[in-house]
């Protein structure tokens, strides 16, 4: 009999599977904007890396391996841009209702909850949301939905997210080794780059690319030269010499990527570290002055590590920057066209 690969995606293809991890999604139609919570049952290991040029984030700091907290309540994703730094207050207070958290002194606990932000203010929706943005309260409605099976494209952070010129979304991926570990990705793709390669309706990713998990289409044989400019199909709509705006801040790709592997903190930031690089497989350019990139670890710990540590440590970054790639395609591929933002399968007639 034939040895099985090495690795397959997991049952559902999403980062939920990966023991202990659920996540939840809401949002509102009416703002085009949503948020996406990343749910361990039980308090993990956390860590985060942040490359782009403009991120908003909040209690990141708080995950550096020297300081007090090596575990979190949750991590949110969110749109809305500096107002969507609110979603995460309501996840704090309602996991904050149910006695979850860091333990202080007598009862009280401090929910962990670190989070990143995309720009989505200029997709058309309504903000005029005067001193009441809704971001408390999707935060919240996104913590009691989680689940372990949830939807792609159109749906939470992604909800009104765009990938350069095409409809962005949200993605997921995993990966299941056959000693036992198990990996995953959640992705709110968002980036100013273009997630196609020019000439074809080629993903980026598409080496990666597990069982037509987004479309199955390849480049060609006869490819040619890529031109090495920026990418015509980016947010500024046309290299910048033809007079087209670039747009700085509407962008920003943010992410998740978790594993059962049992971590210390400093491990975890190695796999965050590693997991950045399924964005340049992913999307081109990437890391730019107008990306706020940012990507979370988490380590749910119910797998030991064998020796040698660090190559079973590197090779679960290798596999979360793969789950990563293919999740920020899947995030493209399952999104629909809302608005003036046209969908890939729409833009290509897939």
């Amino acid at each position: 009999m034939t040895k099985p690969p090495l690795t397959t995606p997991g049952p559902q293809n999403l980062i939920t599977d990966v023991d202990g991890i659920l996540v939840g999604n809401a949002h509102d139609e009416k703002t085009r904007s949503g948020t996406t919570i990343i749910l361990p049952e039980t308090r993990a290991i956390a860590a985060v890396d942040v490359r782009g040029g403009g991120p908003g984030t909040r209690e990141t700091d708080a995950l550096d391996a020297e300081n007090l907290v090596e575990a979190v309540d949750a991590i949110c994703l969110t749109g809305g841009s500096v107002y969507g730094l609110e979603a995460p207050s309501g996840v704090a207070a309602w996991l904050g209702a149910q006695g979850k958290g860091f333990a202080l002194a007598g009862e009280l606990v401090s929910p962990i909850v670190p989070s990143a932000v995309l720009f989505d203010l200029t997709n058309g929706g309504d903000k005029e949301w005067g001193e009441m943005p809704p971001y408390r309260a999707l935060g919240r409605d996104a913590g009691v939905a989680a689940t372990k099976d949830f939807s792609l494209g159109n749906h939470g952070a992604g909800y009104g997210a765009q990938a350069g010129i095409y409809k962005g979304g949200l993605g997921s991926a995993s990966a299941v080794t056959d000693d036992g570990f198990q990996v995953g990705a959640v992705i709110a793709v968002n980036p100013f780059g273009s997630p196609i390669i020019p000439g074809t309706d080629a993903f980026w990713a598409w080496p990666f690319e597990q069982n037509g998990e987004f479309g199955g289409k390849r480049p060609p044989t006869d490819l040619g030269q890529i031109d090495m400019d920026f990418p015509s199909d980016t947010k500024a709509g046309a290299l910048p010499n033809t007079g087209a705006q670039i747009k700085p801040g509407t962008n920003t790709t943010i992410g998740c990527v978790a594993t059962n592997a049992k971590l210390t903190p400093a491990e975890t930031k190695r796999v965050a570290m590693m997991a950045q690089d399924g964005y340049p497989r992913a999307l081109r350019p990437i890391h730019t002055s107008f990306d706020g990139d940012t990507v979370f670890a988490l380590a749910t710990g119910t797998l030991d590590v064998p020796e040698p540590r660090a190559f079973f440590i590197s090779r679960i970054g290798q596999l979360a920057a793969d789950c990563v790639a293919r999740a920020i395609a899947r995030g493209v591929f399952e999104a629909a066209s809302l608005g003036e933002m046209t969908s890939y399968r729409d833009h290509f007639g897939v």
